[in-house]
């Protein structure tokens, strides 16, 4: 007992810390994204000059560019269903840019610096050119600024409005913004005066022009400078680019975890995983995936904390970051696929190594499913529901879109086959004799606010190989040699005393839900019913559930509040000669977790969370188990 009160110590500064952070982000006011930089004490002081120096005439009063946004709108969710991960070419933007602290001198924070550079172009805001002054909403006929500013428009050309036909000319601007409008004046002014066009040019605009430019003369050469250095690192960016058709996405979860038991108990362990995914594109359409993994997060053994305890295996606990292809931080590619186009609205998947279900068939799992990364649930089992976990390997499947109008919403029906060891020529592998599972699903999407799933999955195992293990043998790899999700008889009915390991036919049935009640508030839920045949011995079943319900964007754009709870895979019948009928007696063991993820920058998310198990390797003789981690993410 003793042990545990110092590990709960050991616990509480990090846990205290994230409550810290959390109550703080949530008292803070939100900042917009869209909302402009603010400017410097000095920078204020200069946007009165403007106001002032802006009031001769009215080419001073109308040249104004509003500021533009450089962080990009997070994407509205338009579907509860979650698009599979092949077509996840990038993550998602989830924090709002904070403001630039005032103060004397200007303030650049790194990180800021860095978000700023990875979203670049990605702006729902950027600036185009307008060509009449009719295409600009917020502007009337009435306004005082309409005649200069159609003036401008169309002799000149020099106003910029925003994509959704807004001016925002109400807004203040820095001395810089100034400058920029007033330059793109200057260069349309000098192209009309080359072009033999002068007599469109106004003497007294002129006039003001030269005194505005003699006003702003540092500011332009400052602009001008700072143009000459981008040209010059994007010239050197093009001259030694890795590749113009390849993106590199990546992940790194770095994660504290220790679990607590009255009879069994592990030690504090800090855990990584690393994966490096090359996504390149033929078409614009296509994206073939080269996933490079390394890690050495082992899972959980749960060695008995006391000697007269008995040891057991589970693989309950199982988190996203332990999946992984080997324990050594060795690097593996784990994952080369290819999703694409094939005719109208349907699409095809390849996978060579390392292909899942979960990669072309939604799940239906908003918010906690990340396909086994650091940005959604902690475990296997509150990411997706375990039907999609029987088998992988390599293969193939194809998505028939339909629907679309009306309350049925873009729909698909699936079909997949995956083999474990498809590489190996032996008699009892290959893609066609080895361990396989073969995937039928329909799936709709009612409303832009309901989705259910109905999902077949028939697969055949060797013997001593799982159910739900994503596919045996993976690369040959520690992680394929085990379960990722449920316990130990649920995978393996045959290891239960006197029944014999056999070969498994099993054929799996499951639905999957998830409704968005608000913006703010995502319920999903699950349940699957696997029939096991034991080649020449008998039958078996298998039941898992689970639901949960997630608030993103609490206290925070890009947070997410999780709770999920329900069963894992467990064996709930075995009818075996000799054995007994189907009423296995073995107890239900209870699965609750909750988690926060607390999005620290746009790459960068840190997340405190618990798992309980209740009566694990379902039996209610061993005491439960409580897991907790503190998780970071990085993603770039």
């Amino acid at each position: 007992m003793s042990k545990v009160l110092w590990k709960s110590l050991l616990f509480s500064p990090a846990i205290l810390g994230a409550a810290l952070v959390v109550s703080s982000s949530a008292i803070a006011a939100p900042t917009s994204k869209t909302a402009p930089v603010q400017a410097s004490a000095v920078g204020t002081q200069k946007q009165q000059d403007v106001v002032v120096a802006t009031t001769a005439t009215n080419l001073e009063q109308t040249v104004a560019v509003t500021p533009t946004t450089e962080i990009g709108q997070k994407e509205n969710i338009n579907s509860v269903v979650v698009t599979p991960k092949e077509l996840a070419v990038e993550p998602a933007l989830t924090i709002a840019q904070a403001a630039t602290t005032p103060s004397a001198e200007t303030s650049v924070d790194t990180l800021e610096q860095l978000n700023r550079y990875s979203n670049e172009g990605k702006s729902a805001d950027s600036i185009a050119q307008v060509t009449s002054v009719s295409q600009l909403s917020d502007v009337q006929p009435t306004d005082w600024a309409f005649q200069a500013l159609q003036s401008l428009v169309e002799r000149y050309g020099c106003i910029a409005g925003y994509p959704d036909g807004t001016y925002r000319g109400n807004r203040a601007m820095t001395r810089y913004e100034f400058a920029a409008g007033l330059n793109a004046c200057l260069d349309r002014v000098n192209e009309l005066i080359a072009a033999a066009t002068a007599d469109l040019v106004r003497r007294e605009d002129l006039a003001t022009l030269q005194r505005l430019q003699e006003e702003f003369a540092a500011e332009l050469a400052t602009l001008r400078g700072r143009v000459d250095s981008v040209e010059a690192v994007t010239a050197e960016l093009e001259a030694n680019q890795f590749s113009t058709t390849t993106k590199l996405v990546g992940e790194v979860i770095a994660a504290v975890t220790d679990n607590f038991g009255d009879d069994v108990e592990d030690n504090t362990v800090f855990q990584n995983r690393v994966r490096l995914d090359f996504q390149t594109s033929f078409g614009g359409s296509d994206v073939l995936h080269t996933r490079l993994s390394a890690g050495n997060a082992i899972p959980f053994s749960y060695n008995p904390l006391n000697p007269e305890a008995t040891a057991f295996e589970t693989f309950e606990g199982t988190q996203t970051f332990n999946v992984t292809p080997d324990f050594g931080n060795d690097i593996f590619v784990d994952w080369v696929a290819y999703d694409f186009p094939l005719f109208g609205s349907a699409r095809g998947y390849i996978a060579a190594t390392g292909g899942i279900h979960s990669d072309y068939a939604a799940t239906n799992n908003p918010y906690f499913e990340d396909y086994d990364g650091g940005r959604g649930a902690l475990s296997t089992f509150a990411q997706e529901n375990p039907i999609y976990r029987i088998g992988g390997g390599a293969g193939a499947a194809v998505n028939l879109a339909f629907g679309g109008g009306g309350i049925l919403r873009p729909s698909s029906l699936t079909l997949g086959y995956l083999a474990d060891n498809a590489n190996n020529p032996g008699q009892d592998f290959g893609l066609g004799n080895g361990d396989y599972a073969a995937l039928a699903q329909l799936n709709f999407n009612l409303g832009d606010r309901f989705g259910i799933g109905a999902t077949y999955v028939h697969g055949y195992h060797n013997a001593g190989d799982g159910i739900f293990d994503l596919g045996g043998s993976l690369n040959g790899s520690n992680q394929a040699n085990g379960p990722v999700v449920g316990t130990t008889f649920a995978n393996n009915p045959g290891l239960v005393p006197g029944v014999g390991v056999t070969p498994l036919v099993t054929n799996s049935y499951g639905l999957s839900a998830a409704f968005r009640l608000t913006d703010g508030i995502s319920i999903s839920a699950f349940g699957t019913y696997t029939d096991v045949i034991l080649l020449g011995t008998g039958g078996a079943e298998v039941w898992s559930y689970g639901a949960g319900i997630a608030f993103p964007d609490l206290g925070k754009e890009g947070n997410l509040l999780g709770i999920f709870a329900g069963v894992e895979p467990t064996l709930r019948g075995l009818d075996v000669p000799g054995i007994g009928g189907n009423d296995f007696s073995n107890d239900n063991g209870y699965h609750i977790e909750g988690f926060y993820k607390y999005q620290l920058t746009d790459n960068i998310s840190i997340t405190p969370g618990v798992i309980w198990l209740t009566s694990p390797g379902q039996n209610e003789d061993n005491s439960d188990i409580v897991i907790g981690t503190l998780r970071t993410t990085f993603n770039f």
